[in-house]
């Protein structure tokens, strides 16, 4: 038995914090001593401890839910060298994640057993819940679906072509159709290479300062504004991708005024930083979509703050230095994320007033377990004992990573949120 005492509980579910003590038996939170409950005397019931158990002091702490990211790029199979399943989940375990959902663009890419297989069976033996989407379309070519219904059959989480856009309207109202009869989420990376001169960074002062042509708002509402009509014929529950502009948070926002079924994604990235990183950072601030500007990062804030913006994902997307060392517009685009993205959240939402610690894991936890029928994302008696804790005033720099890459723009600076345990199936899997 594990038995964390004193700390401070987030209900993200019930939208409280509470202190009090968690016991942990056979993977599920078995009891919780609540030390605001008059009707219980915390001292008596430690009385009752058995002999044998382990003994958390969280006193000073925060205890959440682990976080669970439904973006992650892993690159396994077929590019390794940049991060791996092992490499990955230690880097999540460290960043506080219980529960990782990973994309599809690999090498060979998911879109068959074989290689769902495959990911999944590494996976298991991480010691966190990993799970796999598929791709949407054959080689993720955008041409030819998938076998949808045995991929489902199989284990996949979801569908998605992340990466590359899809472009064809009914090849996208299919899957979304065919998605929906399987009961499992679809989304969508919304960018329109008609309207992109060079990818991965904004068009506008960071295009100008680089020479280039850029990557336009335009490129992500066109089809933002295409596929949420689509997305509210079908029912299918479509997620618009780390959406980065003002008017595609709009266009997000009027959409689920009508229909349930529509979500969206944040990255740290971009509400906590603009265009003008990639000017001062280089590579290492480079992504699609691009960093945009204050009016945008303020607009994504906003639709966190009032549930627009249901989800943050981390896009985590590993590169080696020898990548991103190449020009602008030779390097790839994405940065590592899961082990700055609590801080992030600290930092830039809750201690600047945005959101309340209930509503960042609610984004961070709560709100990806639902939508993907994940295990975890709450704190309750009877549920699986997956917990990260963590002090959220005390400060860390950001130097070495549990990733393989370390292509991160916020390397070198300090940072609130120090983990000290994150806890998976009743089981320390990372402890500081």
């Amino acid at each position: 038995m594990l038995i964390i005492k004193g700390g401070t509980i987030i209900d993200s579910v019930e939208h409280k914090m509470y202190r009090g003590d968690i016991w942990l038996k056979e993977g599920i939170i078995c009891r919780i001593v609540s030390q605001t409950d008059k009707k219980q005397d915390t001292a008596d019931v430690l009385e009752e401890l058995p002999e044998k158990a382990q003994i958390i002091d969280a006193e000073g702490m925060l205890i959440g839910p682990g976080l669970i990211d439904t973006h992650v790029h892993f690159r396994d199979p077929g590019f390794t060298y940049k991060e791996d399943i092992e490499s990955g989940s230690e880097a999540a375990k460290k960043g506080g994640y219980t529960g990782i959902v990973l994309m599809a663009n690999t090498k060979p890419a998911v879109d068959n057993e074989d290689t769902l297989k495959y990911v999944l069976g590494k996976g298991s033996k991480t010691g966190i819940r990993i799970e796999s989407c598929v791709n949407v379309t054959r080689q993720m070519q955008g041409k030819e679906l998938v076998d949808m219904e045995a991929l489902a059959d199989a284990g996949a989480a979801g569908f998605t072509d992340d990466g590359i856009p899809l472009l064809e309207p009914e090849l996208v109202r299919e899957a979304m159709e065919r998605a929906k009869a399987l009961g499992k989420p679809i989304s969508f990376h919304e960018e329109n290479p008609a309207r992109i001169n060079n990818n991965g960074v904004n068009a506008g002062k960071a295009a100008e300062h680089f020479g280039i042509g850029g990557s336009p708002r335009e490129a992500e509402t066109d089809l933002v504004a295409r596929d949420l009509p689509i997305a509210l014929e079908s029912g299918a529950e479509t997620v618009i991708q780390h959406i980065s502009s003002k008017e595609a948070v709009q266009l997000v926002r009027e959409a689920k005024r009508k229909g349930n079924n529509i979500h969206a994604e944040a990255t740290p990235h971009h509400f906590t930083l603009t265009e003008d990183a990639v000017i001062t950072k280089g590579t290492l601030a480079k992504m699609n979509p691009p960093l945009r500007e204050e009016a945008d990062r303020l607009a994504v804030i906003e639709g966190l703050r009032d549930g627009t913006i249901d989800l943050i994902a981390t896009d985590h997307a590993p590169h080696s230095a020898m990548e991103k060392e190449k020009p602008i517009t030779e390097a790839p685009s994405g940065i590592i994320g899961l082990e700055t993205a609590l801080s992030l959240g600290i930092r830039e939402l809750v201690e600047k007033g945005y959101l309340t610690y209930p509503m960042l894991f609610e984004r961070m936890s709560s709100a990806p377990a639902k939508l993907y029928g994940l295990p975890g994302g709450r704190i309750e008696e009877g549920a699986e004992a997956d917990l990260v804790i963590f002090a959220p005033k005390e400060q860390w720099t950001v130097e070495t990573f549990a990733s393989k890459s370390s292509n991160s723009p916020f390397v070198g600076e300090v940072m609130p949120g120090v983990i000290y345990y994150t806890i998976c199936d009743g089981k320390i899997v990372y402890q500081k």
